[in-house]
């Protein structure tokens, strides 16, 4: 009798935990978890995403996190918190944490010209895996100019990568320091340097700084071969595989392999400043350039308008910032072809959320998957090139 007594305590107890849970939204709103389940399935549904990866964080502690759908279509193999995912531009999110570290520690400084850190001109240096390095920026005297701010601002002036230039040359297009163009051969310049200042090479320095501190055993910016057992592959819209890549350089624009379960650790510490002094979060969080282009990529990433005027968009030092009723809000996407993934945190109610999808169809959910789980009307769609599933032609 005693027994059945505990077990039944044991499984009310497991019961209570997950039914009728309430996740709290930025407008004072509720939501039960059920309701949210219902939601992300009949989204997927809707559109064919091969899966969904979520956590919801309330008081900047995740209270819940869970993946849907598959990891492999083609296999039926189904998508969990362990399962290993590209994580796109996520990984920028945890080099300007570092960097952020470096810099309040007086490593690096990030308005000093990052050319003074170096013992020679730096079109001189060969980089493994570079073709040519920065011999494209020899006569360009305005490699002095940039400095670790603009880096992580994205206003060195660089492209997003060279390889999508014509000649695939690396050229600065107009002056650092003056305009938002996100680039992720700014970051690239970023790690470098730090890579000759610590004479550490960057793997090693996001294991010392992140993965090892933060318990991310499955996660690395070059592959490994244990993640063999536990991948997900990136989908096109009808569900076919990509080709899985599996890095062999750390590239902090975007080289890493990461879960759900680790990211969801990392963007726990983040959201709470761990390892960052109030005064470093503070300036990583805010307003460096405001953002005046009508999209962020593309043609239209050239011409200027009035279109988040409303929401003061800008970037700050690795993520993008704008201001809300509910006060102001950091966020950082992840995209690749078969991957698309989104984090906003609102600091002033404590209240983030991370999404990570593994198929070409998963960015057009974002926009209601954002309003109805923490009531996120804010994220510029438009601006991102979320366009709603329903409001594709």
């Amino acid at each position: 009798m005693k027994f059945n007594i505990f077990l039944a305590i044991i499984i009310l107890s497991i019961v209570s935990s997950t039914f009728g849970q309430i996740i709290n939204r930025i407008d004072g709103t509720e939501i039960i978890v059920d309701s949210l389940e219902n939601k992300i399935q009949t989204l997927m549904k809707s559109v064919n995403v091969s899966g969904v990866a979520i956590s919801v964080f309330n008081e900047n502690k995740p209270i819940f996190s869970k993946t849907y759908g598959l990891a492999d279509v083609q296999k039926n193999s189904p998508l969990q918190p362990s399962s290993v995912m590209y994580g796109a531009s996520f990984a920028k999110t945890v080099f300007a944490y570092i960097a952020m570290q470096f810099a309040q520690e007086g490593v690096i400084d990030l308005d000093k010209p990052l050319v003074e850190y170096l013992d020679k001109p730096l079109p001189d240096y060969e980089i493994e895996g570079m073709e040519r390095g920065y011999q494209d920026l020899k006569n360009d005297k305005r490699t002095k100019k940039i400095t670790a701010r603009m880096c992580l601002s994205h206003t060195t002036g660089f492209p997003n990568w060279r390889w999508f230039e014509p000649g695939k040359k690396l050229k600065i297009k107009f002056d650092p320091g003056t305009r938002y163009s996100y680039s992720g051969e700014g970051i690239y310049l970023l790690q470098f340097v730090i890579e000759q200042v610590t004479g550490k090479d960057y793997e090693t320095i996001s294991k010392e700084r992140v993965f090892i501190p933060f318990g991310m055993t499955n996660t690395s910016q070059v592959w490994q071969s244990r993640f063999d057992d536990n991948i997900c592959y990136g989908h096109n819209e009808k569900g076919e595989p990509y080709e899985l890549m599996k890095r062999k350089e750390a590239n902090a624009g975007g080289s890493m392999s990461t879960t759900l379960e680790d990211f969801t650790k990392f963007y726990t510490a983040l959201i709470n400043s761990k390892g960052l002094t109030k005064k470093s979060f503070t300036e990583m969080t805010s307003e460096q350039i405001r953002i005046k282009s009508k999209r962020q990529f593309g043609p239209w990433a050239k011409v200027d308008g009035k279109d988040n005027d409303n929401i003061q968009l800008g970037y700050g030092l690795g993520v993008g910032v704008f201001k809300t009723p509910y006060g102001s809000a950091f966020f950082k996407e992840g995209h690749d072809e078969g991957w698309g993934h989104y984090s906003i945190c609102f600091p002033d109610k404590k209240i983030a959320i991370i999404i990570m999808t593994n198929n070409d169809n998963g960015e057009s959910i974002f926009k209601e998957l954002l309003a109805f789980t923490i009531g996120d009307t804010f994220t510029p769609w438009q601006w991102e090139n979320y366009i709603p599933y329903n409001q594709k032609n």
